[in-house]
């Protein structure tokens, strides 16, 4: 019984020692994401933003309909199905940042399947554009 004790105790100490291992090794600098210039252009009160979107049932189920196309699309990055789906009396507006032309191009096609050519303003940019 001492026996099953004391291995158990030399076990827990070598777990506290790996975990603490883990969170006092240095990862290397930290680098802060820089939104400062994007958040300053949302802020214009003209900007459209997310909590800008129209709670009106036909824009929610506009974004709803844009947003399971985008999501069901397991061909895009995360970047792309994180991608801001806004809606006010129909016109659609994407915004956010994609890895590439294609990416895109895809969003806004899907966007204009849904609510037509003439109703989507495409904000979005690609990333290192």
């Amino acid at each position: 019984m001492n026996k099953e004790l004391a291995a158990m105790k030399v076990a827990m100490l070598s777990l506290a020692l790996l975990c603490s291992g883990r969170v006092l090794a240095n990862p290397g600098p930290a680098v802060a994401a820089d939104n400062t210039r994007i958040n300053q252009v949302d802020n214009q009160p003209s900007s459209v933003t997310a909590d800008k979107a129209s709670n009106k049932k036909t824009d929610r189920e506009i974004m709803s309909q844009i947003r399971r196309a985008v999501v069901e699309d397991k061909s895009l990055s995360v970047y792309a199905h994180n991608v801001k789906i806004i809606s006010r009396a129909g016109k659609v507006t994407l915004k956010g940042t994609v890895h590439t032309e294609e990416e895109k191009s895809s969003i806004e096609a899907k966007a204009v399947a849904v609510a037509g050519s003439e109703n989507i303003t495409n904000q979005i940019n690609v990333k290192g554009s």
